[in-house]
């Protein structure tokens, strides 16, 4: 990340959160625009951050976001030792509380690297939609 970012309002995650909670509930719904998914995805990963500040664990939704959190040894260099990866729908599932880590690392939906990737489930979910 590059520079100090403002932190995330609760009513605008959650507002994020509901514009895009049609399609999370049932995917054969209208897709929400790139536009609506980015900000759900960011300020849902960016309060995670806020509520885990740390650097021990990276959590990647790509396209879209990138943020370390959960306190812990700081990484420098190469890939962090703890990540969490899945795409902008899943995180968006955890986020709200639709789903939880365990399942979604059991269907493969999620990758889990280092023993310390799994702490963020205690931060989730953020948000109920």
């Amino acid at each position: 990340m590059t520079g100090p970012r403002k932190n995330v309002a609760p009513a605008q995650m959650r507002a994020a959160v509901l514009a895009v909670a049609e399609w999370l509930d049932d995917p054969g719904a209208s897709r929400p625009s790139r536009a609506q998914l980015a900000d759900a995805v960011r300020t849902t990963a960016r309060t995670l951050a806020q509520l885990a500040p740390g650097n021990s664990v990276e959590v990647r939704v790509p396209p879209f976001v990138a943020v370390q959190c959960v306190q812990g040894p700081r990484h420098t260099r190469g890939t962090p030792p703890n990540v969490v990866e899945t795409d902008p729908r899943t995180w968006l599932l955890l986020a709200s509380g639709r789903t939880d880590l365990a399942t979604a690392i059991d269907d493969h939906r999620v990758t889990a690297s280092g023993h310390r990737a799994v702490e963020i489930e205690q931060f989730l979910p953020l948000v109920r939609a």
